[in-house]
């Protein structure tokens, strides 16, 4: 009876480990190649390009020959304890600057309100926008009652806005942003510059989940979207520190929806970039240093507890990974599809990572079985042994660069960090496609997709 469960085991471990060994190559290949991409370019920018042309600062950074004023949308829902110090932050870094800052909030939220009134009194380059219905709505819904209020304000004071600049309540901007964005959008439809988290705090489980952010945002926005407009294709925004030509959002505009952000979608300030390119418009990825060598950034804290973790990660997948198939479609050529191939793999990814971790289960029983003489001792087939080593190589090559990505960003002590890191990575990205599948499966049958906010918090500067 032993031996003939152990033979079923034995068959179960062979096909799961099959569909990870040949999940995690794809997977592995894929990410080799974009590295590859990005020190080929890396390489010919610093012996060509920056041998010749020392590299631009916003310190040297040539003014915009068309000027224009600068909306800047906040939406706010249950934010009352952020978006005072965020405001009041953002208004001291921006003295200087042709800008309004649209505020949106809900008329059930009188804390939220409450916090905003007293900045608000008597600055005329901050916009509260109340929404007609009582919230949650959804953020697509929010930043589409900021866009009405932004028409509103153009009509009355004559002056058309050049820019519509995205960031949550909880951002720390940077000073030299709103300078940036204008000279910018005179050549590109859609600016997004990069996004650091802040490092958690608290005790090492908190601070484990935090900082994976750093980890996973470090790369992306180091190397992924850098690689991603060279190659011609979509910039994705992320939803804060970018910028949106004016005109190219007004194109962009349904009236069912009452704005050009779609209120159905979980990742509306993503889509938006897709949009934008479908329509012939450019994005560019924009990293920069100030005059003091600081990354140009937005800085803010993630979540750094396991639920909220998974919720976000989740809200991520079903608008990204799997409502944006039938919702985006593929269009362009092939680096687009490659690269929304890239962004729609997370759930896909997320089964062949537990499929690995269940294989490797599976193997410690068979090994158990084998030294209790219940079976022979297992050996791979042909097949997987050299996929097991060349993941194996892969795995320590992933490992390596994101360590130095990291470590580039957030120090070497970070850097070294990342790699025990990558394990908590793997598992809030396994209980996020859990949930997400669940949630998506749930909207094909009639249930609305509902967005799950994330708590926020403010750094004290």
């Amino acid at each position: 009876m032993a031996q003939s469960l152990t033979a079923i085991l034995a068959v179960i471990y062979h096909e799961v480990l099959l569909f990870a060994v040949v999940g995690l190559a794809i997977g592995g290949l894929d990410d080799f190649l974009v590295d590859i991409l990005f020190l080929l370019r890396r390489w010919w920018r610093n012996i060509v390009i920056y041998s010749r042309h020392p590299r631009m600062t916003t310190a040297t950074l040539p003014p915009s020959e068309n000027p224009g004023r600068i909306a800047i949308f906040v939406p706010a829902w249950g934010e009352a304890e952020v978006i005072g110090p965020m405001l009041r932050n953002a208004l001291s870094q921006w003295h200087q600057g042709d800008y309004r800052i649209f505020v949106g909030v809900y008329p059930n939220d009188r804390a939220t309100i409450d916090a905003v009134i007293p900045i608000a009194d008597g600055e005329e380059r901050l916009i509260i926008c109340i929404n007609e219905r009582p919230g949650p709505t959804t953020k697509a819904d929010c930043l589409n009652l900021q866009w009405r209020t932004m028409l509103k304000e153009e009509k009355r004071t004559g002056v058309p806005f050049k820019a519509v600049v995205l960031h949550d309540a909880e951002d720390v901007v940077h000073a030299d942003e709103i300078r940036l964005f204008d000279l910018m959008i005179d050549r590109f439809q859609l600016v997004q510059l990069p996004v650091l988290p802040l490092t958690g705090n608290g005790s090492w489980w908190n601070r484990a989940i935090a900082n994976h952010y750093c980890d996973e945002f470090a790369e992306s926005h180091g190397k992924y979207l850098t690689i991603r407009e060279a190659m011609g294709a979509s910039v994705p925004s992320a939803g804060v520190a970018c910028a949106f030509e004016r005109s190219t959002l007004d194109s962009l505009v349904d009236a069912k929806n009452g704005g050009p952000f779609d209120p159905d979608s979980l990742t509306e300030d993503y889509e938006v970039g897709l949009r934008i390119k479908n329509m012939g418009g450019r994005g560019v990825f924009v990293r920069m240093r100030d005059g003091s060598g600081e990354l140009v950034a937005t800085r803010e804290y993630f979540p750094d507890n396991l639920d909220a973790a998974v919720k976000q990660k989740a809200r991520w997948m079903v608008g990204i990974s799997l409502a944006g198939w039938d919702r985006m479609g593929w269009q362009g050529g092939i680096t687009e599809r490659w690269m929304r191939i890239r962004d729609r793999r997370a759930a896909i990814a997320a089964f062949v990572l537990f499929a690995a971790y269940l294989s490797l289960l599976l193997w410690g029983a068979l090994v158990i079985a084998g030294w209790l003489g219940i079976v022979p001792a297992h050996r791979s087939s042909n097949l997987i042994e050299p996929l097991l080593w060349l993941n194996f190589a892969f795995m320590l090559w992933r490992l390596a660069m994101r360590a130095i990505f990291v470590g580039r960003s957030y120090g070497w002590g970070y850097g070294l960090g990342a790699i025990p890191r990558s394990i908590i990575a793997n598992l809030i990205a396994m209980m996020a496609a859990r949930r997400a599948v669940f949630l998506y499966l749930d909207s094909l049958f009639g249930r609305p997709l509902i967005w799950d906010k994330t708590q926020h918090r403010f750094p004290q500067l």
